[in-house]
């Protein structure tokens, strides 16, 4: 009997409508308890905002919480019409429940107790998108994105794992892409070396960068950005306040790249915080809307877990920003001179 995962012995399917992907939008990752707990109420509400404040795109993956940022998620979005919101979530990590008496909730505070197994390969992308579809309570998801295949994250099980996606996996997503139950498979990145290392590689419709691209570092900008132009791939941006430093850089406690603030960094930091005052515009609004100027982007997605953090968020993507203060960034050598403003 055929597998009813193998979607390659699977009937053809009418393509569904696809959903464009909006240029603003929310990342998950926070209401997976990152760093710190997040009680259902407050995450609710987060959500709930988002929404209210017209966010119509959606980003999450199995590793956030392990499942608890999918399953939260879900039980938002299934209150409204599915085809008014695009949706992505991650493959390449599949669960199973943790030994009685064993704590797997590694990184994640409060997150659920399920262990997770590595599986690039055909059969592992269809289990860890059956398991999410189940976490969402959804029957169509958006996109799917390959998740941490990062050379420096798996070490010696790299080249494993990247065979077996050049071997099967890619082709399922590919199969997924053809047949319509999908419009669209990328990759996420959170390394500069991994972002050159596959742009140059891989045949995906997007990158969802976390770090290489943002206010304070553009310097993918002549490396793996030109390939993506090259190439036709599209990028999402994934942390545009740096994991937290544009957000706000005089916090002692505040995090780069999700550890330590670099010296060198927070002043950068800092000095495009004392320029964007001088133009009236906040840090947080320079910071989302500049990545929007390459030509290869086409969303931004940040994080947030209030609604506060939600609505200012919304307020400071659509801020008007002249023309000026952009111009002024590159005056002081504080981004890239190639770097595009307008």
């Amino acid at each position: 009997m055929s597998d009813p995962r193998d979607i390659s012995t699977a009937p053809e399917v009418a393509p569904v409508q696809a959903i464009a992907m909006p240029k603003f939008g929310l990342g998950c990752a926070s209401l997976g308890n990152l760093f710190t707990d997040i009680a259902e109420t407050k995450a609710r509400q987060t959500l709930e905002t988002a929404w209210d404040v017209g966010i119509r795109y959606f980003d999450t993956a199995p590793w956030y919480g392990h499942g608890l940022s999918e399953h939260r998620l879900g039980a938002m979005l299934r209150q409204h019409p599915r085809e008014d919101y695009f949706l992505s979530t991650k493959v390449g990590r599949v669960y199973r429940p943790a030994p009685r008496g064993k704590d797997s909730r590694v990184q994640w505070n409060g997150g659920q107790n399920f262990e997770v197994l590595y599986d690039y390969s055909a059969s592992g992308l269809a289990n860890s998108y059956a398991q999410s579809q189940l976490r969402l309570g959804q029957s169509s998801i958006d996109a799917l994105i390959i998740h941490d295949l990062d050379q420096g994250y798996h070490g010696d099980k790299f080249a494993r794992h990247f065979a077996n996606l050049n071997e099967s996996g890619l082709s399922y997503l590919k199969q997924l892409k053809k047949s319509g139950e999908i419009s669209s498979f990328g990759m996420g990145i959170n390394a500069l070396v991994d972002f050159e290392y596959f742009a140059e590689r891989l045949p995906v419709d997007f990158f969802l960068v976390a770090m290489p691209y943002t206010l304070l570092d553009q310097d993918a900008l002549n490396s793996a950005m030109k390939v993506c132009l090259e190439r036709n791939i599209k990028i999402v941006i994934g942390a545009p306040f740096a994991s937290g430093l544009l957000a706000d850089p005089t916090n002692p406690d505040i995090l780069y790249n999700y550890g330590p603030v670099p010296e060198d960094k927070r002043k950068r930091a800092m000095d495009l915080a004392c320029l964007c005052a001088e133009f009236d515009v906040p840090l947080m609004a320079a910071a989302l809307q500049f990545p929007l100027f390459h030509p290869a982007v086409c969303s931004i997605i940040p994080g947030a877990i209030t609604g506060d953090q939600v609505s200012g968020n919304a307020k400071n993507f659509n801020r008007a920003i002249p023309k000026e203060l952009w111009i002024e960034m590159k005056n002081r050598g504080l981004i890239h001179s190639d770097a595009p403003i307008e």
